[in-house]
């Protein structure tokens, strides 16, 4: 298991990287985030082992289960919450992520302002926004994202570094990462984090600074309890 995990996780550092030359971007371009949801230690130590040091995970609670462990073995880890996150949870995910990339209300930007304030902790902030405006999916509205940003900023003191975005499944992402990437630049931010396992190399093209792979190197997801 070990030797295909590294196999898998070296062709898509490989693939990134060629993704980004051929962009005219330098190799180091756009960060790798290796999407660990649903997988356990056992599975996340020959990627940490590979060189890896940049994880998403979904759930708050999942992530409680597994990382504190992993990142006393590890101490240099860089851990993002790429999922939904509910006010509730709000102490316990900043307590334990570096970087949150799904602001996308003002509920959840004011529980992340006094939490953060409460710890002493300052975390690296993204707005997620729903460009395909699905009604089931997270994220602010395209039409809505630039005032929320500037709300971030002016009303809840939020440093917000960058967008996120998950687009439509049955789309052609490249006009998601577009529309992404204008709004960031409209915003005056220089983060996207944009694209997956099946499109990372399309948002590379279109500016990623990061990209969220998981299936590409974990295989099929698991079922893990913690």
């Amino acid at each position: 298991m070990d030797e295909d995990l590294s196999h898998r996780y070296a062709a898509v550092k490989a693939a990134l990287e060629a993704a980004a030359k051929a962009a005219g971007r330098t190799p180091d371009a756009a960060a790798l985030v290796a999407v660990s949801k649903t997988h356990g230690p056992e599975a996340i130590r020959p990627v940490i082992a590979a060189g890896q040091r940049i994880f998403g995970e979904n759930r708050v609670q999942e992530a409680k289960a597994k990382w504190p462990s992993l990142r006393a073995e590890t101490p240099d880890l860089e851990l993002r919450l790429i999922g939904p996150l509910q006010s509730n949870k709000a102490g316990e995910a900043v307590a334990l992520f570096d970087v949150i990339e799904t602001v996308d209300r003002e509920k959840i930007a004011a529980a992340l302002a006094a939490e953060m304030e409460r710890q002493g902790r300052r975390l690296r902030l993204y707005v997620q926004v729903n460009t395909g405006e699905e009604p089931q999916k997270a994220g602010i509205a395209p039409g809505e994202a630039l005032a929320f940003v500037e709300r971030c900023r002016t009303v809840h003191g939020l440093a917000i570094e960058g967008l996120m975005c998950i687009p439509p499944a049955e789309d052609d992402p490249a006009p998601h990462f577009q529309l992404l990437a204008r709004l960031a630049r409209q915003a005056g931010l220089e983060r996207l984090s944009m694209g997956m396992s099946g499109d990372f190399e399309t948002a590379v093209a279109h500016g990623a600074t990061s990209v969220r792979v998981g299936s590409a190197i974990f295989g099929q997801r698991e079922a893990y309890g913690g």
